[in-house]
């Protein structure tokens, strides 16, 4: 791995594979974020790629900003990162704590993208990936129809997921946010998630007339499905005994520590790959700039299904089904030599 300091932001960029012409990933803002965070986040781009089939290494930028700072702080990170961008050394966009418009400035001479479209008033990078994540959900557990999905953060992604989960069936039951956790056995009204969200944001929890607990709680609730939509990390070996779900289908990156993933395999959990269930948004940039909304979810649709049916054929589980399909991808152009040091881990 490679990291590049920046000098205009309190920021920096992490090759995962520092000897590849090309290299992608998000950027993310917060005040907080990491280093060790972002390595985590590049590693994992590095196998979506492989996982689709692209010869090309993963990267991550992470920008220390407030929300309130964002839009100076991002008009000086796109300028000092354009020589990179327009090199193709490291293409960028919406992350945690960004969006595509924060990106207009790179952006100005590549025309009118579907990837930067808005469809039913959401950004379509995030419906894509909510999308992709509720495509893995269904192949999980064989169907939405009457399961149950529980749902960390209800932001972006999770809005768009929640609202297909409810086209195809299913219930969303619990949802948190850094405010809290409510949970509703009988499904929560999605639409009135999204009224809520606009207007109260994170604290939308306590809006619902529900015990509202801590954040940590949605893992110990009932569900056929738990969705991990945070930061890294958070599927320990802790929440893992905790859990009681049918299975595990991320939104979020790196969700999983060893620790975690041991004790799902353990208990016979199915730990479904975030680079799978979450590649939507990759494969919408990978799209063709004349194609439509509706020609980009069928692709999405398309390979998600059946990438996330091939790893769980795999005798240790979707995780390990997964990281050998990246894995095989990535020797086939790099070599043994080539490889990167473990799958995406916390």
């Amino acid at each position: 791995m490679r990291v590049e300091r920046l000098t205009t932001v309190d920021g920096f960029i992490v090759f995962d594979l520092d000897d590849v012409r090309v290299s992608a990933g998000g950027t993310r803002l917060a005040p907080d974020v990491t280093e060790a965070e972002v390595a985590h986040l590049a590693r994992a781009m590095t196998y979506k790629f492989g996982v689709l089939g692209t010869r090309m290494g993963g990267a991550k930028a992470g920008v220390r900003a407030e929300q309130s700072e964002k839009p100076e702080v991002m008009a000086r990170y796109c300028e000092e990162i354009r020589p990179l961008y327009e090199s193709r050394t490291f293409l960028t966009g919406a992350d945690l704590g960004t969006s595509e418009a924060d990106f207009a400035l790179l952006h100005t001479d590549e025309g009118d993208h579907v990837i930067r479209s808005v469809v039913d008033g959401v950004p379509f990078e995030d419906l894509l990936t909510g999308y992709g994540v509720t495509v893995a959900a269904e192949v999980a557990v064989g169907s939405l129809e009457g399961r149950t999905v529980a749902l960390e953060g209800f932001g972006k992604v999770g809005g768009g997921l929640a609202r297909e989960v409810v086209r195809r069936g299913g219930r969303v039951v619990a949802v948190s946010t850094v405010a809290g956790a409510v949970h509703d056995p009988s499904g929560l009204d999605v639409e009135r998630l999204w009224d809520l969200r606009r207007e109260h944001g994170d604290l939308l929890v306590e809006e619902l007339g529900l015990e509202v607990r801590p954040p940590a709680a949605l893992y110990g609730v009932p569900a056929d499905v738990v969705v991990p939509g945070a930061r890294t990390g958070v599927i320990d070996e802790h929440v893992a005994a905790a859990l009681d779900a049918r299975a595990v289908v991320p939104a979020a990156n790196v969700p999983y520590t060893e620790a975690g993933l041991r004790v799902l395999r353990e208990r016979a959990i199915p730990a479904h790959a975030d680079f799978v269930c979450n590649a939507g948004g990759v494969i919408g940039y990978e799209s063709a700039a004349e194609a439509t909304p509706e020609t980009v979810l069928a692709d999405v649709e398309r390979r998600v299904a059946a990438l996330a049916a091939e790893a769980m054929a795999h005798p240790e589980g979707p995780f390990a089904g997964a990281v050998a399909l990246a894995e095989d991808f990535i020797r086939s152009w790099r070599g043994d030599d080539g490889m990167p040091a473990g799958p995406p881990l916390a």
